[in-house]
């Protein structure tokens, strides 16, 4: 195997025997050619789109295949092999109505048909895995290709979710095949790879939009909510992952049987959300990032339930009470439908549950783009009369290396007459510390969840159309932590807006080598993090004075 495209990779250059996910080397290669597969049913279904023909099944597969293979989803093999075969099933649909239609255009179909077996697959993998990309394209090139995959893999989460909820855009669709089938081609440059990664990070606004669109129609607005983050004696069932939609449903089927339900790692801002605040037995939020759910399911006495990414491999004292469902999978783990969730309903009702409350302790949440703006005629006062003199995005993934208490630190020292935007589980780095107010504004605002990077662009497009300036000209500033494919498209984004002065770390990509980084930080001034401390006084200067502000 050879797979780097999260932040956790071996030595930071790649993992080539195990995932330090702990994605076994078949599941890695699989994936691989699954990814292969899609960049041939994309060369068909872009020519399709083009000429106004019906793709839709081949939409929903691309989208799903490349969130399949996000770091952290789906670590079964047999349930990549099962993929494989759909995919060659939809290229040969798409191809035949490709052929049918006279299309002109000269496609390169270079995709046989897979073997059955898993060896058979594993060893026409070998022809597709990226290390050969690197030794074919070298490695500065490949890491553009492998820049835009990632990318490209992130949006299409945000997209699968936006789908789920019934929300679809045709023009995306053709986009993601317009994107796969540009890396099928190995011809193009340094500079079109570049513009082509932005390309990328500007669709996937729009696909955020969409997702916010698709959430806030369906949910109603975040609004500011104070959450418990202590447990209430009885059943219990915890959800994780990112999906609204499957924590409705099973708030829906858990209804009047006594069992609580909380939210884990990125689902805690669902609990700002006016339709599921509307569940009673909706109790609160239990445990930090995802990072640490191998401690906290352990502890957790009751089901669990994996929405999307995150999932961990389980330990073996709660594998017989933790479930998977849509594209999650772990070997062994019992995966389950949203429409019928009541083996799930039945392990949280055989097990003991909570046997006491816990002591009552809650955090503040909501804070999304609508409940900022309400408060925006304040925000600006307070900005022009010097009592908020700057604003920090601290966001993005949170993981398990050393170096990510930075972020503790690096919002502990944030100066008391700033403002804190936070979202993403990096969030559970300081989220749980006091940080007080500026005359009735909470000096932290957790916007939500990674996807809620939309909410917070609009949040500082308004502050600088208000102010008569542009975002780069704000005295707010972008400190980032990355780890895997959703936060690689939000870089994106943020590139193509022109953001300038980005801080990203704890460290950098892996597939972005130094003739790329030097690139981004001519044009962007994007720059690795270095210490807390070092990184406030090069923002504030002197009006850094070190000082703890938040406990």
């Amino acid at each position: 195997m050879f797979c780097y495209q999260c932040e956790q990779t071996a030595k930071q250059q790649g993992c080539t025997a195990f995932g330090v996910c702990g994605k076994d080397p078949e599941t890695a290669d699989m994936q691989d050619l699954l990814i292969h597969y899609v960049k041939q049913i994309s060369k068909y279904a872009l020519g399709l789109h083009e000429n106004g023909a019906d793709t839709r099944e081949a939409d929903v597969f691309v989208i799903e295949a490349l969130f399949t293979t996000v770091t952290n989803v789906n670590f079964d093999k047999e349930d990549i092999a099962v993929m494989i075969r759909k995919a060659w099933e939809i290229l040969k649909i798409t191809k035949e109505e490709y052929l049918r239609l006279d299309i002109k255009g000269d496609i390169n179909d270079n995709a046989v048909e897979p073997p059955e077996d898993i060896e058979g697959m594993l060893e026409l993998a070998s022809q597709y895995t990226l290390d050969k990309d690197v030794e074919r394209l070298g490695e500065v090139r490949a890491g553009l290709y492998h820049l835009i995959l990632y990318g490209i893999k992130g949006v299409a989460a945000y997209a699968d979710h936006a789908h789920i909820l019934g929300h679809d855009d045709s023009d995306l669709y053709q986009f993601f095949h317009s994107i796969m089938a540009f890396l099928d081609d190995d011809s193009h440059d340094n500079d079109t790879l570049l513009g082509k990664a932005l390309e990328v990070g500007e669709k996937n606004i729009t696909t955020m939009e969409l997702l916010d669109k698709a959430n806030t129609e369906t949910y109603g607005h975040p609004e500011p909510t104070t959450v418990r983050i202590t447990p209430k004696k009885g059943k219990a069932i915890l959800v994780s992952g990112h999906d609204l939609k499957d924590l409705d449903a099973l708030l829906k089927q858990t209804e009047g049987k006594d069992i609580n339900v909380y939210t884990h790692g990125e689902m805690l801002p669902t609990l700002a959300y006016p339709k599921l605040k509307e569940y009673s037995h909706l109790a609160g939020n239990y445990g930090g990032a995802w990072q640490d759910q191998r401690k906290e399911f352990d502890a957790f006495p009751g089901a669990i339930l994996m929405t999307t990414n995150c999932i961990q491999k389980p330990k073996d004292s709660y594998k017989d009470r933790i479930f998977t469902t849509g594209l999650v999978g772990w070997p062994g783990v019992e995966h389950v439908d949203r429409d019928d969730f009541s083996p799930v309903i039945e392990k949280a009702l055989a097990e003991e549950g909570f046997k006491e409350d816990g002591e009552e302790k809650y955090i503040t949440v909501g804070f999304g783009r609508n409940a900022v703006l309400s408060v925006a005629d304040t925000v600006l006062d307070h900005v022009k009369n010097g009592k908020i003199k700057n604003f920090f995005l601290i966001g993005g993934c949170d993981g398990a290396k050393p170096g990510r208490n930075y972020y503790t630190d690096f919002a502990s020292h944030v100066p008391e007459d700033s403002v804190i935007l936070t979202l993403a589980c990096g969030k559970y780095r300081f989220n749980k510390m006091d940080f007080g107010e500026i005359e009735g504004i909470p000096r932290l605002l957790d916007i939500g969840q990674c996807n809620d990077a939309y909410s917070a662009i609009q949040i500082a497009v308004a502050l600088a159309d208000a102010l008569d300036t542009d975002v780069n000209s704000l005295p707010l500033h972008f400190i980032l932590s990355w780890f895997e494919q959703k936060a690689v498209c939000i870089l994106l984004s943020l590139l193509y807006l022109g953001i300038t002065d980005i801080r990203l770390g704890p460290t950098l990509p892996a597939f972005i080598k130094a003739p790329v980084f030097e690139i981004l930080q001519e044009k962007f001034n994007l720059m690795p993090v270095k210490t807390a401390d070092e990184d406030l006084k090069d923002i504030l200067g002197d009006d850094y004075t070190g000082e703890l502000t938040a406990r």
